[in-house]
């Protein structure tokens, strides 16, 4: 159906809108009639529509942009009216472990520590507060600094650390940030602990944090509902009960319980049409099928090289800081049919939600006689969500006749807004504002085409926003320097290098009266609490995942003694929740004064091996040459090994490392790629 032929086709007076779908006679079409009526009262209050910021480093490439692009994909995120103008952001509360794309940084490293300039979500957060002050905010952690377990991988052993740590991430948030937390998770898709719950809870009203509400258990429906009936204090501190993936489908014991059910992670589905389908149709149908009435996209932006785990699994695209190229993929536009045209709030009208030939309808009201209307028809196939599996339904062309009742019978005109996503034709119109819809004696009708989300509404605020193209995409520059010399660095990490296990930052060597005095350190030094499969080494890549040839020199420093040792790497071929299956051509140098080269991160494929002279607490350059089939290392700019044999031709990033969680330094970073 083109947009221009739904410019105008009146039937039956005025109360018929939309011509039939082409190809379908209008006798023909399945008929259904709706009522909408706020005479016995709303249903479930609106808790808003958000996404998350990492799970992990999702937002990594982002800070790095340039003005005004960085500025651009803020607004079409944030910004109300304007894009997908979310009513909340989710954000990780790094622990510097691996959490699907990377690791985010910890506010305390190590027990004496504290640092509330880590990373990039608390700029992330403030961004987002200042073009809608009135967004919710949620953290939640994935990892924990090993000094939260006292060397055991659980964070639960003592709960009053861990409510001290959590606890002390929301003060710094005021205190340094200004920024108000709304909502407070427990740990994201492990177990719960009561103790540690009802500890929390108890630790929050101790600093004046009785505004914060607890999400539990960011997980499944079950065990959590069933222990909250159990448990009436914990029934009494838990105020959201958040579930993953839920296939728009609740539990009894969930609805029992009486408390706001959410979607708290959702999506996590390839940005292109289908990711569109998937998520029009769980907007709308976790609501209807689920009772949810909140959910929250993983991810919001995706802003991570696309050949990590769940590549472009995000709302818009931006992973090109270096050319400033972004892409505002369609899934915005669909979060815009309900996010531009309700608010936290709001209320959803009891209605049963199913559309009679498929699809779904949500109706919210805001109580001063304003009305949204969003309807959707997504079709099996173009509306597959990457979990859970979808059951078989199907969708056909329909006419829709809505009956206005209760307060909402005065209501003489709607302004419609239209998205129809294209998968034969590869057209996809999105978020277009059509002719309003006249409604008389309290009725409309529509014909609904498959595949399209239309909203309908009392609001006239509703705006696509045109910003200028961004500029065209470019690969990673093939020559890349970096000497980390920035006295005042706007973040704690270099720019482009995306950790993967461990967490590099910039370093003030102050001891160093020489030419390092700013360097690039690994500062994780024991195991976190783990929350994928973290590599025993640390790695920190960067670059474009498709180099094949390349030369990568650093400077690098061992600052533990006897066992410790860094490396420098090329063809990287793996990060993420894969990091520990990591392969590619890793030159290391020991402190014991020995060298390795190896056809993979865990060390255990070795290609070489020879004494070096390396000492620990000494500054040397590394080089690796990769050509072909083989590569050679330089020490200082002396040759060490060569021709060594790299079996198959891969391609990959370049990274640096450590060979265990240790202190280290890097220094002048140059690559050189094809």
């Amino acid at each position: 159906m083109r947009c221009a032929a739904l410019l105008w086709g009146w039937l039956l007076l005025g109360c018929s809108w939309g011509p039939a779908p082409p190809g379908v006679s209008a006798a023909a079409l399945l008929t259904a009639t709706y009522v909408l009526d706020d005479a016995s009262g709303p249903g479930r209050q609106f808790d808003g529509i958000g996404a998350v910021s990492g799970g992990g480093a999702t937002s990594r490439l982002l800070v790095t942009y340039q003005e005004p692009y960085r500025s651009q994909i803020l607004d079409y995120l944030f910004k109300p009216s304007f894009g997908a103008s979310l009513h909340i952001l989710k954000v990780e509360i790094g622990g510097d472990g691996q959490s699907t794309d990377g690791t985010e940084p910890s506010h305390m490293h190590y027990e004496n520590d504290e640092n509330y300039f880590r990373g990039y979500e608390w700029w992330l957060m403030k961004e987002a507060k200042k073009r809608n002050p009135k967004i919710k905010l949620i953290g939640l952690p994935w990892t924990f600094p090993a000094w939260i377990g006292k060397g055991e991988n659980w964070p639960y052993d003592y709960p009053d650390v861990t409510a001290y740590y959590i606890v002390s991430w929301i003060l710094g948030a005021k205190q340094y940030h200004d920024l108000d937390i709304d909502y407070i998770g427990i740990w994201n898709e492990r177990a719960f602990s009561s103790k540690y719950i009802k500890l929390l809870r108890y630790t929050l009203d101790k600093h004046g944090l009785q505004q914060v509400r607890i999400i539990a258990s960011d997980r499944l429906w079950e065990p959590i509902s069933f222990v909250l009936l159990l448990d009436s204090e914990l029934h009494g501190v838990v105020d959201v009960i958040g579930a993953h993936y839920p296939g728009t489908k609740t539990v009894p014991n969930a609805l029992l319980t009486k408390k706001k059910l959410w979607s708290s992670e959702d999506y996590s589905t390839f940005n292109d049409e289908v990711g569109a389908g998937c998520w029009a149709r769980i907007l709308n149908q976790n609501y209807v099928n689920g009772n949810m009435t909140s959910t929250i996209a993983w991810n919001l932006v995706a802003s991570y090289y696309e050949e990590l785990p769940f590549g472009r699994c995000g709302l818009m695209t931006a992973q090109e800081p270096w050319s400033g190229h972004y892409k505002v993929e369609a899934p915005i536009w669909i979060t815009a049919h309900t996010t531009q045209f309700t608010q936290p709030g709001w209320s959803y009208l009891q209605v049963d939600g199913h559309l009679e030939g498929g699809g779904s309808f949500v109706a919210l009201t805001d109580g001063l006689g304003n009305l949204t209307i969003i309807i959707e028809t997504m079709t099996h196939n173009h509306s597959q969500c990457i979990r859970p599996p979808l059951p078989h339904f199907s969708v056909t062309p329909q006419r829709a006749t809505f009956y206005l009742k209760g307060s909402f019978y005065m209501v003489e005109t709607l302004q419609v807004w239209h998205s129809r996503l294209g998968f034969e034709s590869g057209n996809s119109s999105l978020f277009q504002q059509l002719h309003p819809v006249k409604v008389w004696k309290g009725s409309f009708s529509l014909d609904l085409n498959v595949d399209e989300v239309y909203t309908l509404t009392t609001l006239k605020t509703g705006q696509k926003c045109g910003c200028p193209e961004p500029p065209p995409p470019q690969p990673f520059p093939s020559n890349y320097k970096d000497d980390f010399n920035i006295r005042n660095p706007p973040f704690s990490e270099a720019p482009n290098f995306a950790d993967q296990t461990g967490v590099f930052e910039y370093f003030i060597n102050a001891s160093d009266p020489g030419d390092h005095v700013f360097t690039l350190r690994q500062v994780v030094v024991q195991r976190p609490i783990t929350w994928a499969s973290d590599a025993d080494q640390t790695i920190s890549v960067i670059g474009n995942f498709q180099w094949v040839n390349m030369t990568v020199t650093c400077d690098i420093y061992i600052e533990k003694q006897r066992d410790g040792g860094v490396f420098v790497a090329g063809r990287v071929d793996n990060g993420g929740i894969y990091v520990r299956r990591t392969k590619g051509v890793f030159f290391w140098v020991f402190a014991d004064g020995t060298y390795r080269v190896t056809g993979d991160l865990a060390g255990e494929e070795i290609l070489m091996k020879g004494l070096s002279g390396v000492r620990d607490n000494a500054w040397h350059t590394l080089t690796l040459n990769i050509q072909g089939t083989s590569a050679s290392g330089l020490l200082n700019g002396y040759p060490l090994w060569e021709n060594v044999t790299v079996s198959k031709l891969s391609n990959g990033w370049a990274a640096i490392g450590t060979r265990s969680f240790e202190f280290a330094q890097f220094d002048n970073f140059h690559i050189e790629a094809s």
